[in-house]
């Protein structure tokens, strides 16, 4: 059985604060432990349930958080960037499964660290209209890619905000929200058991090849600047529906990849950091 991992940082154990998570803050140091334990928690739980192959992707800001040493050995590490999938790169039709570690709530959600892949940068995306925001577009694109995603870790937020785009995915809440920078905390031995165990379960229930809906998807992506909504239309396929929204057409995964060349673009145009 051959297991993806991806690994974001905000729903990490004990992280609340931007200065948790982001390189030169300082409990960044401690948070990328934490991360690195939360994620080893996964593969201890993907060894439990058989798992005879395990990729992680560091997912979170940089993509080199996870120190290789830190890492269970059994696990193999996809580390650094550019990625042309950024959050599910290394991702193939060959992988039974996928869990995603430490993943957060969307852009205006009343999650700890809620945002869409940019910090304030992005407003708001939909897929096909329904609001989406970093862990809607996995679960889509993987499951465009026929592996299902059967586990998630984060907070309370983020834990329903899967469980609404697949109800069969497992979740861990391994803290709950109590502002966007607050949060109730599990004791971490008490969370990383749960997210072991609850790991070891989704991957005995013999995952299920998700079903995909037929034809093209439509993304569509409201910024807080106007030049990058006036810039992405020069990408073919990329319409402005207003001076800040723009969106396209395409199958996934094709057009996550493509969102992958939007924040690129927006990046350089704005260089905001993010949780303003």
């Amino acid at each position: 059985m051959k297991i993806y991992i991806s690994a974001d940082m905000e729903g990490i154990t004990g992280l609340v604060d931007a200065d948790d998570v982001q390189p030169g803050g300082r409990d960044y140091e401690r948070g990328r432990s934490m991360m690195a334990q939360d994620v080893n928690a996964a593969v201890l739980g993907a060894l439990a349930a058989g798992a005879s192959d395990v990729l992680v992707n560091d997912a979170h800001g940089p993509m080199r958080n996870i120190l290789p040493e830190a890492l269970h050995p059994a696990a193999r590490l996809v580390r650094g960037k550019p990625k042309q999938m950024f959050m599910l790169e290394g991702l193939t039709p060959e992988y039974d499964a996928v869990i995603c570690v430490g993943y957060h709530s969307r852009a205006g959600a009343p999650g700890v660290l809620s945002h869409s892949f940019m910090g304030h940068e992005i407003e708001d995306i939909w897929l096909d209209g329904s609001p989406v925001g970093e862990i809607g577009l996995a679960q889509a694109t993987a499951a465009a890619l026929g592996v299902p995603v059967v586990a998630l870790t984060g907070d309370d937020v983020a834990c329903a905000e899967a469980t609404a785009w697949d109800d069969r995915i497992v979740t861990v809440p391994v803290k709950y929200a109590r502002d966007r920078f607050a949060a109730e905390l599990r004791p971490e031995a008490e969370a990383r058991r749960a997210v072991e165990e609850a790991v070891a379960t989704a991957l005995s229930a013999a995952p299920r090849r998700p079903s995909v809906p037929a034809g093209d998807r439509t993304l569509t992506v409201r910024w807080q600047s106007a030049s990058v909504a006036a810039t992405l239309p020069g990408i073919p396929g990329v319409t402005a529906t207003d001076s800040r929204t723009v969106e396209a057409r395409g199958p996934l995964p094709a057009l996550y990849r493509q969102f992958g060349v939007w924040m690129r673009v927006a990046a350089s145009l704005t260089n905001q950091p993010p949780y303003c």
